[in-house]
């Protein structure tokens, strides 16, 4: 008996069929009865995809794409799979084999139209929408004979495609479901390689690689083993240098997604700095060391450590300085020193005499730090600044420590901030680090001091462009930024070695031919590098685009309430906050996007959505203003009263209280998260209270819409009324039944749009689509 088995490798849909002695081309199409269906994560089944590890070979704009799927049934049977993998138009097929004892194995590439009759026959007659994510894509359809009994069998295809060249940059695309019902491992490695010119950066929006640079011209991408599970297209981009001898270029390109309600729509900025080593701006670094009682112990010897290692770690002709508090201020040297022999013998002697006693004098410090006379010029001036408490000693208004930073730097030090332990005031830290275009890290109870610091100090090698800003022209020259708006980061961060920028921002529906300048100093001079705004590439593909700005959004948002709660008085039922908490809550519908202070959003029966009632369709869960009322009490207890430390409430209702020791910390860990977002979060992932990796499966990302569920219904959310009151009806204009005629019209209508993806969830689908509102029937 030879038993037979279909495996969507994009999906995760796997279907088994023991038919017996029939065709393999027949085994998609059998009655209903003669097939048994299950889901990964079942003991029950046949056949299933356990891993998937994807090697792509880039060289200039061919792409080799090998992809070894590990196929394991689960029987004491004999079994056959038919494997169905979405490619890019163009795809050749270049080998299809096992790995292992050899079989029947047949492979062909369907082009769209033709894969499209077999995804919705498998739709038709499986009754499971899976597939429809990848209408519109061509197809590998295959036949792998034999999977041996409780054997895993390892298949390896390999197919070429031609990348496209656009806007400074050339994508690849590897199509993969965005269902958070996905689970199965993929890993990629990646080698992207010129025949001409350097790569100056590449780029995914949705999984995290480690970047090594083997030549100017090749790069290996290795993604990170906290991305296995990531869903989502596998989309990469590369940037080809900008070439110029006479000055330092910057290699730019920009994603654009078209959206008439703001305006024009959204953008992305991708930029990279050249792979050419070029000479390094030189370093001023001021190691500030709290030395309070605290510290005492484990926490002031790693400190000494970490100090040492920072010194002996700068380069020639860099200098430093080093200041110690406690309840007052004690410093190396008045001004910094060029780091030699016997500067460095200077250092250790001052280091080794560091004794932890005393009060936290975090203002002074800080004043003292900042004031100093650098030494020479071109140099990029940088503190590290470590405290383990809150300011105890001398001015301790978290407000006036934090303007310090914008009102008394005047050589524009960047202040890097570390908080070691739990009882600190972390958003004084974060905001410190913020406003001085540096970054703040927490050194938790469990963590190393010494490698924390060695671990900021070390991705602080090689600034380049120090204080970049953007510049929006016309043709001629003329100042244009009145066309963009909301640009996140405002500020943007010095660039270093292998950094590479990411801005967002929305432009207007202006027909103005428009120019992006990007410039900063390099070794005191000004270097600017200028590219097209070109918006007539505009895509709905680029739906990852506002996601990422509604991300930073929320967070920059999120942050400012923060930063305000250093005012004892300011309330969130204040206009000035309320307005900001409304705003957040407008966006974190939309978009799908769940924080810690707005997740209570993503539990079932809160969202208000659209649900039947005998009257048609009328509101179910939370009115809007139960939402704005727990929204504010949220981030009354905890984005405003939680400065340090535990306490501030939970997540799950008003009621709720948590003693955490990290209810500080973790919210400026989410904040930082947010704010710096370059890739999506489709689980809305975030730390809880205890430091934990939360998410939420009831809110669900896919193409450009955003669902919520509600029982057994899935709801768009532009359909979630925001606006509209408890009593409101709201008339479904066309109700669908899965699999029939209008379904399979609605399934084209939808693959124009580039939303064909909304279809693969499971149960009823309530959708807005243009003005009509759509209710698709689940599969019976």
């Amino acid at each position: 008996m030879r038993c037979i088995g279909m495996v969507s490798l994009a999906f995760l849909g796997v279907v088994g069929v023991c038919l017996g002695q029939v065709a393999i081309e027949s085994n998609l199409i059998m009655p209903q009865s003669r097939r048994a269906v299950y889901m990964p994560g079942s003991n029950g089944n046949l056949i299933e995809i356990t891993a998937v590890n994807a090697e792509i070979d880039i060289f200039d704009q061919i792409a080799t794409t090998t992809i070894v799927v590990s196929v394991k049934n689960n029987t004491n049977r004999i079994q056959e799979s038919q494997m169905l993998l979405p490619v890019p138009e163009g795809a050749v097929i270049r080998g299809f084999s096992f790995e292992g004892p050899g079989g029947e194995i047949t492979a062909k590439i369907l082009p769209a139209d033709k894969a499209k009759v077999i995804y919705n026959s498998i739709v038709s007659k499986m009754k499971d929408p899976a597939l429809l994510e990848f209408a519109g894509y061509n197809l590998i359809k295959s036949s792998v004979f034999p999977i041996e009994p409780n054997k895993t069998q390892k298949v390896k295809i390999i197919y070429e495609s031609l990348l496209e060249s656009r806007t400074g940059r050339v994508d690849y695309i590897l199509p993969r479901s965005e269902s958070l019902e996905y689970n199965i491992p993929w890993n990629f490695k990646v080698k992207i390689r010129t025949s001409k010119g350097n790569i100056a950066t590449a780029y995914s929006s949705g999984h995290n690689f480690e970047l090594k640079r083997i030549k100017n011209n090749e790069v290996l991408l290795i993604s990170k083993e906290t991305t296995a599970k990531a869903p989502g297209a596998f989309r990469l981009s590369y940037l080809p240098e900008v070439t110029n001898n006479m000055q330092l270029k910057v290699s730019a390109t920009i994603y654009c997604y078209p959206d008439t309600s703001v305006g024009g729509g959204y953008f992305m900025v991708l930029a990279g700095l050249p792979a050419k080593k070029v000479e390094n701006i030189k370093r001023e670094v001021t190691l500030v060391i709290d030395k309070s009682g605290s510290m005492n112990g484990q926490k002031i010897e790693q400190v000494k450590n970490a100090a040492l290692q920072i010194i002996s770690g700068l380069d020639e002709g860099e200098a430093f300085n080093i200041i110690a508090y406690q309840n007052t201020v004690e410093m190396l040297s008045k001004q910094p020193l060029i780091k030699n022999k016997e500067t460095q013998q200077r250092a250790r002697e001052f280091i080794s005499n560091i004794k932890a006693i005393g009060g936290t004098n975090i203002y002074d410090a800080m004043t003292t730090a900042l004031e100093q006379k650098p030494i020479g010029d071109n140099r990029l001036p940088v503190v590290l600044f470590l405290t383990d408490g809150l300011p105890t000693v001398g001015n301790t208004s978290e407000k006036e420590i934090r303007e310090l930073v914008t009102k008394n730097n005047p050589y524009k030090r960047r202040v890097f901030t570390f908080g070691v332990g739990t009882d600190v005031n972390s958003p004084l830290l974060s905001g410190i680090a913020d406003k001085s275009r540096a970054r703040c890290d927490f050194v938790l109870p469990d963590e190393n001091i010494e490698v924390k610091v060695a671990d900021m100090f070390n991705s602080l090698s090689g600034p380049i462009l120090t204080e970049p800003k953007v510049l929006v022209v016309d043709n001629k020259g003329n100042g244009a930024n009145e066309l963009v708006s909301d640009l996140l980061p405002g500020d943007l961060p010095d660039m270093y070695e292998n950094d590479q920028l990411v801005l967002l921002g929305r432009y207007s529906d202006s027909d103005k031919d428009l120019n992006i300048i990007i410039e900063g100093d390099y070794q005191g001079k000004k270097t600017r590098t200028t590219f097209n705004f070109d918006r007539s590439k505009a895509n709905t593909k680029n739906s990852f685009v506002p996601r990422l700005w509604a991300s930073r959004q929320i967070g920059q948002l999120t942050d400012a309430i923060r930063q305000m709660g250093a005012d004892a008085s300011v309330t969130a039922n204040d206009p000035k906050v309320k307005e900001l908490i409304d705003e957040i809550v407008r966006l974190s519908i939309k978009f799908g996007i769940m924080t810690e202070y707005t997740s209570f959003l993503a539990t079932e029966g809160n969202m208000p959505v659209m649900a039947m009632d005998g009257m048609g369709m009328g509101m179910s869960g939370m009115g809007m203003d139960s939402i704005s009322k727990e929204a504010t009490e949220n981030y009354q207890r905890r984005a405003l009263s939680t400065r340090s430390g535990g306490g501030g409430g939970g997540y799950g209702g008003k009621n709720s209280r948590n003693n955490s020791q990290y209810g500080s910390i973790n919210q400026d860990k989410n904040i930082a998260l947010q704010k710096g977002q370059t890739k999506l979060n489709y689980d809305n992932r975030y730390y809880d209270a205890n430091m934990n990796r939360v998410s939420v499966s009831t809110v669900q990302q896919i193409n450009d819409m955003a669902f919520y569920r509600n029982g057994n219904r899935w709801t768009d959310s532009s359909l979630a009324a925001t606006e509209k009151k408890n009593d409101d009806k709201l008339k479904v204009d066309v109700t669908i039944e899965f699999g029939s005629d209008e379904y399979m019209e609605l399934i084209e209508t939808l693959t124009k749009m580039n939303r064909q993806g909304a279809l693969a969830l499971k149960g009823e689908i309530l959708m807005k689509i243009g003005d009509k509102v759509i209710l698709v029937k689940e599969a019976k």
